[in-house]
């Protein structure tokens, strides 16, 4: 392995052509957030889970309402509610995530082969979703489940990659426009391949069968979108191939070629092995060492302290129902496709006009007001998604409302969340990256917390209003705790 390969070149900061190449992989992935994880793929899921429905008469209204009836997915003898399987294969998602981000965040750092990392983590989600197309019923679940998670391995997994190039290609002054630029990229491409996918199933498809074949035919062309794109950033970005010295001497396990060799002059095959191995194996030490390390740091200060916990409890309720609300609405409300996918861009689309008047908003009351009125419009929701009653004959109004809030609400903790963060770290610091990445491994960890809850609540009750109602002590705990931040009229830290 050559010391001098894929040395990255010297105008590679501000170039605008790697830029833009950075920028583009947002067009390519972000089709997954919005196509597998909340429009299409959930609807199928449901679809395909649905046994039946049966018409069941409200004698307060007069009329005859349809409730699906699901199947069963039966697991070592024990029978689950297939939405409550699907949230615990988010879990299992985001829980290999979080064990794998800090490990190959060191590992890629210590080798300087961050592209191969991207790369490789793209074609696992890209493939993934072309999997997708594999599921078909009942007798295929898990496989469809499987792939499920291994796409959002891949799409979380190369995100820890693609988002560390961003202090590598761009300068400070760049790297909030080049950041914006590729949330834009994302969010286009997303809604473009959406709405070509909505016109396959809603108007080329002729009855639910073909709609079937052409939601398969989505989630090959969500893979292919994703593969294809994602070819020209890593055409342009360099490799960042400058291999240190404490490296093994033949990286076994990084690259199938050395695996055929015999490896005499290093002591034999075994020996390189072993010697991988305890390589692979100091790097998760100190990997998740340095993760402890950074967490202790930041909860030394009080501000950071209630802010990171408050961002933890409410951050178990909003990204779970982020990811839960697709299922909530087909399977609770029993909402026809066409109308909740158009609710989910809707809401794809009130988010970013929420982000705006968030921020608008926060310049005159503050950050900390500000995430306070977001967290208890949160607890609104939940409340209200609880008190839904499929009987009542506004149910579908109610829950376009719960949607409207949801959609204002989301952008807008978010976005106002990574700027107090910011906004709270030391000034000048040398370590916002490894900030950042702690703050990441914290948001997934929530999930990992959040879905699980969620998916136990719905096999506990059999539906989702329970499990929604849950997610309300988690908002709440939230809202105390950013009570106690203390910030400054200019918005910075106090001491």
């Amino acid at each position: 392995m050559p010391e001098k390969e894929d040395l990255p070149p010297k105008n590679i900061k501000n170039n605008p052509k790697i830029m833009k190449a950075w920028a583009l992989y947002d067009w390519a992935n972000s089709v997954y957030s919005l196509v597998i994880t909340s429009t299409i793929f959930p609807i199928y899921y449901s679809i395909l889970t649905t046994a039946s429905e049966k018409s069941e008469y409200v004698a307060e209204t007069g009329q005859w309402i349809k409730v699906p009836v699901r199947h069963m997915i039966s697991i070592f003898g024990k029978e689950y509610q297939p939405d409550a399987i699907y949230g615990y294969s988010l879990t299992i998602s985001f829980l290999i995530v979080v064990l794998l981000s800090p490990f190959l965040s060191s590992l890629a750092d210590t080798i300087g082969n961050k592209k191969s990392f991207l790369q490789f983590f793209c074609y696992l989600g890209s493939t993934s979703c072309m999997g997708l197309a594999m599921f078909t019923g009942m007798e295929n679940v898990f496989l469809g489940l499987l792939f499920s998670i291994t796409a959002s391995v891949g799409f979380w997994g190369s995100l820890v990659f693609y988002n560390s190039f961003l202090p590598d290609i761009a300068t400070p002054d760049k790297q909030d426009a080049l950041s914006a630029k590729g949330y834009v990229y994302g969010y286009l491409g997303s809604v473009v391949l959406v709405i070509i996918c909505l016109v396959l199933i809603q108007v080329f498809a002729k009855n639910a069968e073909e709609a079937k074949t052409y939601t398969r035919i989505s989630f090959l062309l969500t893979g292919a979108w994703w593969f294809v794109f994602a070819q020209y950033t890593f055409k342009h970005l360099p490799q960042f191939g400058n291999i240190k010295e404490q490296l093994p001497k033949d990286l076994v396990l990084l690259n199938y070629k050395n695996i055929f060799k015999k490896h005499e002059e290093q002591g034999g095959f075994w020996e390189v092995l072993k010697d991988n191995f305890h390589f692979y194996l100091d790097i998760a030490r100190q990997s998740f060492r340095e993760l402890f390390k950074v967490g202790k740091t930041l909860f030394a200060d009080r501000n950071l302290k209630f802010f990171l916990s408050s961002f933890f409890f409410y951050s178990v309720g909003m990204q779970t129902i982020f990811l839960m609300a697709t299922l909530f609405g087909k399977s609770e409300i029993n909402l026809e496709q066409d109308r909740l996918i158009m609710v989910l861009l809707l809401i794809q689309i009130e988010a970013i006009i929420g982000a705006l008047i968030f921020s608008r908003l926060s310049r005159r009351i503050g950050n900390k007001n500000v995430i306070t009125i977001a967290i208890a419009l949160w607890i609104v929701a939940c409340l209200s998604a609880f008190y839904l009653n499929k009987e009542n004959p506004n149910v579908e109004y109610q829950f376009y409302g719960i949607a409207a809030i949801i959609g204002l609400v989301m952008g807008g903790l978010q976005a106002m969340s990574r700027s107090t963060y910011s906004k709270l770290l030391p000034e000048n610091s040398m370590d916002n990256t490894t900030y950042f990445s702690f703050y990441d491994v914290l948001e997934k960890i929530a999930i990992i917390i959040g879905t699980f809850i969620f998916a136990t609540m719905i096999e506990q009750y059999h539906n989702m209003r329970f499990a929604a109602l849950s997610m309300t002590l988690f908002f709440a705990i939230g809202l105390i705790l950013i009570r106690f931040l203390k910030l400054k009229s200019n918005n910075k830290a106090a001491v």
